[in-house]
This record gives structure tokens, C-alpha cells and sequence, in this order.
């Protein structure tokens, strides 16, 4: 006790956990490893979602209805935190309808004892709350192309969100099941038909939670409902989604999710395998394309920067097609791994001109130039796609995405 009424030490409910994963233990290694229904058959399709204000999320015609993805229109949004129903999709078959009573993840591989854990028993833990940007390795990945894409900057950067989560840490379960000294790595596999499956280097643990709650409510099925993986500041893919099972592992799996796709390709026919982490980015929302000019004189530029590495220091802005540079305002406070507003006023003279903007981190990397990104990867590459994108203005103020 530590007040009248009953009131426990807060270490009280991490005891209460662990004996509660305990006691489903014999079951684990049944429950954790047959498949559900649910995986059997294909998911539910993309959905278009809705804001209640007739903005949508903005989903592509698909030779397959449960594989692929919708983005969020961030062009069109206002601050930092994405609406849940505009959240981007990215599913590889579809959504599963999964009962959560039924549900479980099991921690199991290099670990003192396998813990089996239902989702009412992840809901008597301490909660951690974070907002935190979740970004597809494919989103802006139509700069590798030829041509510049004449699209919105939702439609070219779309894959890209930011919520608050709420979860329980992973370290606090990890710690409950006892790690092996061996163990290096984790294999997190989600409970969809696909079996999305990546391995994940375990230095990650301390930052990654197991998210319960999206924006202050149970996670929407399409972000993983009942629980999902949350990876700070990785690719959107290693999040894995309708988690089931984590397996601890002395060596990464080379699962096929992570070598058929997610690999980087070098121009020297060398490959980045688990480049998880997202670089520093930022990309210009007003004005952009289909958002013209009406008039000349003062204009804000405005857009949104973020990082896998940390914070956002500073955000610099071009009006005349990158020959010279001012700093923006950023929005405070500028969060780890989330996504920070920034602002510059501009006066228009009307003449043609291309607009820019690049970003740098706390780390002190820098956003790089297309031709620098481009230099660096095979043809064809087209994850982690951060370089510095360009927005054409004419002298009658339209709007076009350029290679600048």
C-alpha cells in the first residue's frame, strides 16, 4: 500500500502481468503457433476512410483488392496529427477479421520462458503514450522515375502519418520473459494472410512498444487492431501489424518479406539489408500541385519535416530553384520521430521560379538533393526515397512537380 483505499505501488501491476501471462503459459505453444481463421482466407480491401468533411483517403485502382495501398491526403490536413480514419493503408492481403478475445502474442525463441499474452492482459500494464510518424519505405518513391509524377503532394508523399499510440513498452515484456544472452534479433509476424513477417535487430527494444490505442482509441482494424508492433522512427513495414508472435533469435530470419522486397540496391550492385531507419525529410504542402497561386505578393510556404533519427533542427526553404536558402519556422515543440510544421513567408513577384525546401536532423544529416539520392541507388530503387523534391511556379501561378 502506498495510500488509504487500496492504493498499490505502480510496480504492483507489472508483478499482476507477469503472473497473468504465466498462467496461459501451457497453452502458448499451441495457441501461438496455429494459425486462426482469420489467416486462412483473404482480408478485407483498401478503404477510402473519411474525415466527416468529405476528405478521403486517396486509394489507386488495384489488380488485387487486399493488396496495396491508400494514402493520406496531407495536402489537404491542418497540423501534425493525422485523423485515424485518414491514416494510410498498406496491406499485402488484406485486412483480417480478427476476434480479439481470441487473439494472443506469443514471445518465445532465445527467452527464459515463452509468455503468452491476450489482449486484456496488455491493457493491466503501466501505459506509454507517444506521437510518433509511421511512414511507408515506398512512400515518395515515384521521384525514381524518369518523369517527374504531375500528382498532389498527398498523391506522391501520401504514405506517410502521424498519430498518438499508446501501448506497452516492449522492454517491460521482454524483460517478463527473460532474454538470452544470445539473442540479437527478433522475428515479428503478424496475424494477417499474408503472414507479414520481418526481422528486426533486438538494439531496437527499449524505443518499441506494443500499441493498443491510436489517437485516444483501440487501434481501427486497418492499423492493426487488437495490437500492433510500433518501431519509432523505422519503415512502416517492420511495424508489424495484428501482432502475433515475436520470436528471439541469435541471427536475423532473411524472411521473404525482407529479401524479396525492402532491400536497398546500390548502383555498385551492392544491397542495404534492414536499412530500417527513415532519413531526414521534408516536403512543401502549400503551395504545391493543385494548390495554384490566385495573385501575386505575400504568401506563406508552409509543409511538414520529419526524421527517424530524432528531431528536426532546422528546415531550410528556396524560392529560386536552390541558389540560395533561408530557414523556416518550425512549429514547437519539434517531437522525436514525429512529424513538425514549418512555415516562410514569401512575396511573389510573378515570375517563374522553382520552389524547394530541405530539411537537417539533430544528428546533423542532411535532406539530399534528387540527382545526390539517385547517384547512390540502382535504377529502379525506390525505397527510402528522402531527397529534396521541387515545385515548378509559372508566371501564371500553376503549379508542376519538377526534377530540379
Amino acid at each position: 500500500m502506498v495510500a488509504g483505499g487500496g492504493l498499490l505501488h505502480r510496480r504492483t501491476l507489472l508483478a499482476a502481468g507477469a503472473a497473468s501471462a504465466g498462467a496461459l503459459l501451457g497453452g502458448a505453444a499451441e495457441v501461438g503457433t496455429r494459425s486462426p481463421a482469420w489467416m486462412l482466407t483473404p482480408g478485407a480491401p483498401l478503404s477510402r476512410g473519411g474525415s466527416g468533411d468529405g476528405i478521403t483517403r486517396l486509394v489507386p485502382d488495384l489488380p488485387f483488392a487486399g493488396s496495396g495501398s491508400s494514402r493520406t491526403p496531407i495536402d489537404l490536413l491542418a497540423g501534425t496529427i493525422t485523423p485515424s480514419a485518414l491514416h494510410f493503408e498498406r496491406h499485402h492481403n488484406g485486412v483480417p477479421a480478427i476476434d480479439a478475445d481470441r487473439h494472443a502474442l506469443l514471445i518465445h525463441g532465445l527467452v527464459r520462458r515463452p509468455l503468452l499474452f491476450r489482449y486484456d492482459d496488455l491493457l493491466r500494464y503501466p501505459r506509454h503514450t507517444r506521437t510518433l510518424f509511421i511512414e511507408c519505405s515506398g512512400n515518395s518513391g515515384s521521384i525514381a522515375a524518369p518523369e517527374p509524377e504531375q500528382a498532389s503532394a498527398g498523391q506522391i508523399n501520401g504514405l506517410l502519418s502521424c498519430s498518438e499510440w499508446s501501448g506497452v513498452l516492449l522492454s517491460t515484456l521482454l524483460d517478463e520473459a527473460g532474454v538470452d544472452p544470445a539473442a540479437r534479433w527478433m522475428q515479428a509476424e503478424g496475424a494477417d494472410a499474408a503472414a507479414m513477417t520481418r526481422s528486426i535487430p533486438l538494439s531496437l527494444r527499449d524505443d518499441a512498444m506494443i500499441a493498443l490505442l491510436q489517437n485516444g482509441a483501440p487501434l481501427r482494424p486497418e492499423q492493426g487492431y487488437p495490437m500492433r508492433l510500433l518501431l519509432p522512427g523505422v519503415e512502416g513495414n517492420a511495424s508489424v501489424k495484428w501482432l502475433r508472435r515475436l520470436r528471439l533469435l541469435a541471427a536475423p530470419a532473411f524472411s521473404r518479406d525482407e529479401t524479396s522486397k525492402y532491400t536497398d540496391l546500390h548502383a555498385d550492385g551492392t544491397a542495404d539489408a534492414f536499412s530500417l531507419r527513415m532519413g531526414a525529410k521534408s516536403i512543401i504542402l502549400r503551395p504545391s500541385f493543385g494548390h495554384d497561386l490566385r495573385a501575386r505578393g505575400a504568401i506563406e510556404i508552409s509543409g511538414l519535416a520529419w526524421s527517424g533519427r530524432g528531431r528536426v533542427r532546422s528546415v531550410a526553404v528556396s524560392a529560386d530553384g536552390g541558389r540560395s536558402w533561408a530557414d523556416a519556422a518550425l512549429d514547437r515543440p519539434a517531437l522525436p520521430q514525429a512529424l513538425t510544421a514549418w512555415r516562410i513567408p514569401w512575396r511573389w513577384s510573378g515570375a517563374p521560379t522553382t520552389l524547394m525546401s530541405r530539411a537537417t536532423d539533430e544528428t546533423g544529416a542532411v535532406q539530399p538533393t534528387r540527382a545526390a539520392w539517385r547517384a547512390r541507388y540502382a535504377p529502379g530503387q525506390r525505397y527510402h526515397a528522402n531527397a529534396v523534391q521541387s515545385w515548378a511556379v509559372d508566371s501564371r501561378g500553376r503549379i508542376t512537380h519538377v526534377y530540379a
